[in-house]
């Protein structure tokens, strides 16, 4: 018995840790190429802002023994001719950078015996800075990404030390002295400060919400499912892309179908995103209640819905108000709306319930009319910056009368207020809660730039290239706190 709980145990842990993803992000070389060179950018930035602790020393001169200390240290200028990055498969990022120089400025002191005490400046010149690191890239326990410094490999092929200020002699040998224990520090400091930056960016990703609200009806994980699968040319990232009801956080009853990204590698980036995503944001808006929609008197009329207008097309109420009444229309989705991706075709369907008011003088209400209706509508998809919008056009309408207090002539005459009514007003109300947009990456001053949507059977891709663009004095970590 023990070790049947055991398999069954074993089977269910590697369904879980298999699961499939709602969203698919894939990062290409030539994504990362331009992840490059703003990293490089920015690095300079945060280099030129680096302080570093004091040092101090001794050196011997025959019989004179001079103590020095360095302080102040600051970087006045870096420079990186040539840098690369490739994905290293199994592992991660691959980073290089060669034939850098930098320029370092800073205070000293010094006391020599039989010599006055003395100070000035130092400028150290560094040149032939070669820096290869890989970092490793994986998923931690809570489902956000991790990155690990895996391997640090650094050497400068020349440091050069000028002291100036001073007034003895003597400085004039110690500069040449100075430049071996400021050579050997750098060397051995730089993987160092390497690893403890990206033990900070670590630190970051730990905070880096995987929850997040959309508006004030819905909110997505985008946790990952499993961690980064790193290829020579590109590397994956599966995340789990449920939508949930606001404060609500019950996986929906079905689970996302495997779905592949296409071989290519002309854009930077590859975002998938698949009919469990799309489902599963459909039946969290329906449990907050997002398609019932009451359409208010105001509504009605800025739209012209009254009575007399629809003399034409249900006469049988234009004749019961012989004064124009406002009318209002109840709205209540009986079911989650279904959602089909087909070839370059996207269909919302809407099952549901309306009743039909007027609105009589000093704001009373009549009843007028109840019915059941199937609305199909095409959905259509626009990307701006980071987020999908989606809308919806009215394309056909069925309608079957429940209740009335007034004696319809023709059902279709009924039909034709409802799909004025729904391409007028309702449709509108809906898209515009939908304008918000699902948020497809959380990267601060990023955006998409010429994004191409292709629909396919059960997803749809989206590729496209990344523009970032500090604003100035800004927050320069690519991460958004949002």
């Amino acid at each position: 018995m023990l070790k049947a709980w055991y398999s069954f145990l074993l089977c269910w842990l590697s369904l879980q840790l298999e699961a499939n993803p709602g969203l698919k992000v894939r990062i290409t070389q030539k994504g990362l190429d331009y992840g490059r060179r703003i990293g490089m950018e920015l690095l300079k930035q945060e280099v030129l802002k680096e302080t570093f602790p004091s040092w101090s020393g001794q050196e011997s001169f025959s019989i004179v023994k001079v103590n020095y200390v360095i302080s102040r240290l600051r970087i006045n200028a870096v420079d990186f001719p040539e840098s690369s990055a490739s994905f290293i498969p199994g592992t991660g990022i691959s980073l290089s950078v060669v034939h850098a120089s930098a320029t370092i400025s800073a205070d000293w002191k010094m006391n020599a015996w039989l010599l006055s005490k003395d100070q000035g400046g130092i400028t150290v010149s560094i040149s032939g800075l070669f820096i290869a690191v890989i970092i490793e890239v994986s998923r931690d326990s809570t489902g956000r990404l991790s990155v690990l410094l895996h391997n640090c490999q650094t050497s400068i092929n020349s440091v050069k030390v000028k002291l100036s200020g001073g007034s003895s002699w003597i400085y004039s040998f110690l500069s040449g002295s100075i430049e071996k224990p400021v050579h050997t520090k750098l060397n051995k400091n730089l993987c160092l400060n390497i690893k403890y930056k990206i033990q900070m960016m670590d630190a970051h990703l730990r905070k880096h919400k995987v929850l997040s609200q959309i508006d004030a009806f819905v909110q997505i994980d985008y946790s990952l499912v499993s961690s980064p699968a790193v290829f020579k040319s590109h590397m994956n990232l599966d995340l789990k892309g449920t939508v949930y009801p606001l404060g609500k956080h019950t996986d929906p009853p079905f689970v996302p179908a495997p779905f592949a990204l296409p071989d290519k590698d002309d854009s930077m980036l590859y975002l998938g995103v698949s009919s469990y995503f799309l489902k599963s944001a459909s039946l969290a808006y329906y449990k907050a209640g997002a398609f019932n929609i009451t359409m208010s008197k105001e509504l009605a009329t800025t739209f012209n819905l009254n009575t007399a207008l629809f003399k034409d097309l249900v006469p049988e109420i234009a004749l019961s108000y012989l004064t124009a009444c406002p009318m209002l229309l109840k709205l209540m989705a009986t079911s989650p709306p279904v959602i089909s991706l087909n070839a370059d075709r996207c269909i919302l369907q809407i099952t549901g319930c309306v009743e039909v008011f007027a609105v009589l003088p000093y704001s009373t209400t009549q009843y007028i009319f109840a019915g059941n209706l199937t609305a199909s509508t095409r959905v259509y998809l626009t990307i701006t910056k980071q987020k999908l919008i989606i809308s919806l056009l009215l394309k056909r309408l069925q309608f079957s009368l429940l209740h009335s207090i007034l004696g319809f002539s023709e059902m279709s005459l009924a039909e034709n207020f409802l799909s004025y009514a729904l391409q007028s007003a309702v449709i509108p109300e809906i898209n515009d809660k939908l304008g918000k947009g699902f948020p497809l990456l959380n990267l601060a001053h990023t955006t998409l730039t010429g994004p191409v949507i292709k629909i396919n059977p059960g997803h749809l891709v989206i590729a496209t290239d990344v523009d970032y663009k500090r604003k100035e004095g800004g927050d320069e970590d690519l991460h958004s706190h949002s």
